[in-house]
């Protein structure tokens, strides 16, 4: 698409008695584009670039239009997302997902086409995962965690509006940060029962991250939502957090479950 002033210089040289392939080779423009031009010179509305609408930059700020899957897509992207600088003034936002849950998968590219101001997402195919990739002006807007640097070597917080629906939708908000950095394992361990040991299995969730500030986001709203967890420490790192109480399994299951 040209703007309004190189389709008018385009036009000065063909009015200078210039042949429509002279102009062409020394602009660079189609002959076409050209021709169209000297019928209509003003670009057609839908040709006019649009900055898309965004709920958090605009003079009223809102929340995101579906509150639910934006705390999902949060979680998912605390732990598995990025955004990086685009074409422009643009940013793509990118969400890493095993090629082993196509549900998840799934479930992310719809969380993504929701919170987008565009309404689009694609999946990028790479080894062993997939991208479920978002391009738009305004993540940083959506996600102003966004800065230089791994997140777990900066601070972390949410922001106020951030926090509420996080608040409203805190499900949405562990299923993404479980989906991300998460999983539920089957555990076992043994018991002497009438002198003979026997293995005992049990269900249990883990969640590892780097960053103690997410860490921290994942088990305040554990906290709020009744769920036991504890610290666990695995061969010397301390960035796991465990789920293993019946009680707290049993919710876990019933608002989360394994990855699909």
């Amino acid at each position: 698409m040209y703007d309004l002033s190189t389709r008018k210089r385009a036009l000065s040289l063909v009015s200078q008695g210039r042949s429509l392939n002279s102009v062409s080779k020394e602009t660079g423009i189609s002959r076409a584009a050209i021709r169209e031009w000297m019928v209509r010179i003003e670009p057609l509305p839908r040709m006019r670039p649009q900055r898309e609408p965004c709920c958090r930059c605009g003079p009223t700020p809102a929340w995101p239009a579906d509150p639910a899957a934006y705390s999902y897509l949060l979680g998912l992207y605390l732990g598995d997302g990025c955004i990086s600088p685009g074409a422009r003034t643009g940013y793509f936002l990118r969400i890493a997902c095993a090629d082993v849950w196509p549900g998840l998968i799934d479930a992310c590219v719809e969380a993504v086409k929701e919170a987008n101001p565009s309404g689009k997402a694609a999946r990028v195919q790479a080894t062993g995962h997939v991208s479920v990739v978002g391009y738009s002006q305004h993540w940083p807007c959506l996600f102003p965690q966004h800065g230089p640097g791994k997140k777990h070597d900066r601070k972390i917080a949410l922001e106020l509006w951030q926090q509420e629906i996080v608040d409203a939708h805190p499900w949405e908000f562990v299923r993404g940060l479980i989906h991300s950095d998460g999983c539920r394992i089957t555990n076992w361990t043994t018991r002497i029962v009438a002198g003979v040991k026997k293995r005992y299995e049990y269900p249990r969730y883990f969640f590892t991250n780097k960053s103690d500030d997410i860490r921290r986001l994942c088990t305040d709203t554990l906290d709020r939502l009744g769920v036991q967890w504890a610290k666990c420490t695995r061969n010397g790192i301390p960035f796991n957090i465990s789920i293993a109480r019946k009680d707290s399994v049993a919710l876990m299951d019933t608002h989360i479950g394994p990855k699909y």
